[in-house]
């Protein structure tokens, strides 16, 4: 999924664990990503926070190798901001998933600076489409 993820490679996230239901993503914070009180912009932690989700929502049909497998989308999402950051600190976004019923899941992500310090809790709600991935041949 993150291959074609354009934006995630243009913040600069690394995927450092990607499974079934769990993902972990870091971000290194640049100067172009603070806001006027130089501080990250909360716009670039929810965009960490939202693809650590994304992966995690999306390892499973990955995982499981189907050529068209269905892709899995946000529904909604919420972060509540607890510590401020600043540029050239790395940001890390592990998500895990909490439940999932039918084609709806719910997901829990925990962004923490690089001292482990929780800067933000994110909670994301999913939905599985029945579209197959870009890309995928089947």
């Amino acid at each position: 999924m993150l291959r074609l993820d354009r934006a995630s490679a243009a913040l600069g996230m690394v995927v450092e664990r990607d499974e079934p239901g769990e993902a972990v993503v870091s971000m290194r914070v640049r100067d172009d990503m603070t806001n006027g009180f130089a501080i990250t912009h909360g716009g670039m932690v929810f965009a960490l926070a939202d693809t650590a989700f994304a992966m995690a929502c999306n390892a499973l049909s990955t995982a499981e190798g189907e050529a068209d497998a269905e892709i899995t989308v946000a529904a909604g999402a919420d972060i509540s901001f607890l510590k401020a950051t600043r540029a050239g600190q790395t940001l890390t976004a592990h998500a895990r998933r909490r439940a999932l019923a039918r084609r709806s899941g719910l997901y829990d992500v925990t962004v923490t600076d690089e001292t482990g310090d929780v800067v933000a809790e994110f909670r994301g709600r999913s939905f599985t489409t029945r579209r197959a991935e870009p890309g995928a041949t089947g």
